[in-house]
């Protein structure tokens, strides 16, 4: 299965399972094993670099089990042959997702403009509040 230019997956890495489906179909939902369960074993893949894998992490959340094993259900069609396509193409979309470099943060800090005006408007606060107090007593 080809996700990108330089990155494959045998079809020997992906596991499916055909189980009943909720989705539409009426009374045929009751009868065929139509949703798909697509499981790929991630942390054992040599088709995907230890940066992937680290990143699918992130990406696939809840869908990676504590092996390291992708699980993807699809059962939004009455079609087998729908619904398999359908988890391939979640699985390709993760991993498309997982193989982008997250562009590396900046540190930045406020302009010197933002920060007197903060200042400003903070001491204006400060005035406003302390013209609410009651007047001291003299003595």
């Amino acid at each position: 299965m080809q996700i990108t230019d330089a990155i494959f997956i045998d079809e020997s890495e992906l596991e499916e399972r055909f189980v009943r489906a909720s989705g539409p179909g009426g009374q045929h939902v009751n009868k065929t094993s139509s949703a798909v369960q697509l499981r790929f074993d991630a942390a054992n893949s040599p088709s995907l670099s230890a940066e992937i894998k680290f990143r699918l992490k992130r990406v696939a959340g809840r869908r990676l089990t504590k092996e390291g094993v992708l699980v993807i259900e699809a059962d939004g069609s009455r079609s087998q042959e729908r619904n398999r396509a359908e988890a391939r193409q979640k699985l390709a979309e993760l991993i498309i997702k997982a193989s982008h470099r997250p562009k590396p943060r900046k540190a930045s800090r406020p302009s010197l403009s933002s920060i007197r005006k903060v200042k400003e408007t903070k001491a204006r606060q400060g005035q406003k509040k302390a013209l609410r107090k009651k007047p001291a007593r003299d003595e």
